[in-house]
């Protein structure tokens, strides 16, 4: 009997990842979650951070956006506004937009939507420690 399970990312832009895997560990708005083969069905919303799939022992880490999860008996779908593999993520950008979120956190400008601010400041720091691994 297998233990793996099927898996789909699903990007406005892209499908990252659809194979059969091992284990996902992700992050959802209560805190991480590992999911196996045979989890209870289940639908969660996402938090921004990184998705770590092991499949026949390896292991690869990817940023996401936050999304959603949907969890059965024989597939889980990850639909989120953005994933990326630590390859492609442009660095030098990702610190630019950590720049430019700090500096509007900082300066706290008028008509400043803080709440917008900071989900790019999260953004751009979750980019940037996938790389940096």
């Amino acid at each position: 009997m297998s233990s793996k399970f099927h898996l789909q990312v699903i990007a406005p832009d892209k499908i990252l990842l659809d194979e059969e895997i091992d284990k996902v560990i992700i992050r959802t708005t209560t805190g991480d979650i590992a999911i196996l083969q045979d989890h209870i069905p289940m639908v969660s919303p996402l938090s921004i951070g990184k998705m770590t799939i092991i499949n026949d022992g390896n292991k690869r880490e990817a940023a996401f956006a936050s999304g959603f999860i949907h969890i059965d008996l024989n597939k889980t779908v990850i639909m989120t506004d953005a994933a990326e593999w630590p390859e492609e993520i442009d660095l030098e950008r990702a610190k630019k937009a950590k720049e430019r979120a700090e500096d509007r956190l900082k300066n706290e400008y008028e008509n400043i939507d803080l709440v917008r601010a900071e989900i790019a400041l999260s953004k751009a720091l979750n980019r940037i420690n996938i790389v940096q691994k």
